[in-house]
């Protein structure tokens, strides 16, 4: 993590989640919207199936951004996005999110990196504009 510069390629990591981890999700969060869980539900208001909870989506970049600074959460000192697109999760099957990151800035003297990230599931953008900033 330390010496790299800026535009270098930080992390790449695939998360794969399934509704048994969207109903888990949902039970730690309190976040028991049907949309996250029942199909029915998420066809009628538009959708085409069940979705993954924006910020469990979130989160899980966060994970892949955990194991970037050696596993302490505490190193992550901030983050910021805007979700963009849905992770659809169809019965039966699981889905992949893809993390990559890239160093936008090394501030030496604070000790910190800032990371983009691209958060992408089927090719198409979930999570935009998002970034986190590290301390190394």
């Amino acid at each position: 993590m330390s010496g790299q510069t800026t535009g270098t390629a930080a992390l790449s990591q695939t998360v794969t989640v399934d509704r048994a981890r969207l109903v888990d999700y949902a039970d730690a969060s309190g976040d028991q919207n049907p949309i996250h869980q029942d199909a029915e539900v998420a066809r009628s208001v538009g959708l085409d199936d069940v979705i993954a909870h924006g910020m469990w989506t979130m989160g899980a970049a966060m994970d892949v951004v955990t194991a970037y600074v050696g596993g302490d959460p505490g190193r992550i000192l901030s983050c910021t996005t805007k979700f963009t697109g849905m992770v659809v999760v169809p019965e039966g099957g699981t889905v992949e999110v893809l993390v990559e990151g890239t160093v936008r800035k090394v501030d030496e003297e604070a000790g910190t990196q800032t990371l983009e990230l691209t958060v992408t599931s089927g090719g198409q953008k979930v999570l935009g504009r998002c970034q986190a900033v590290v301390r190394l």
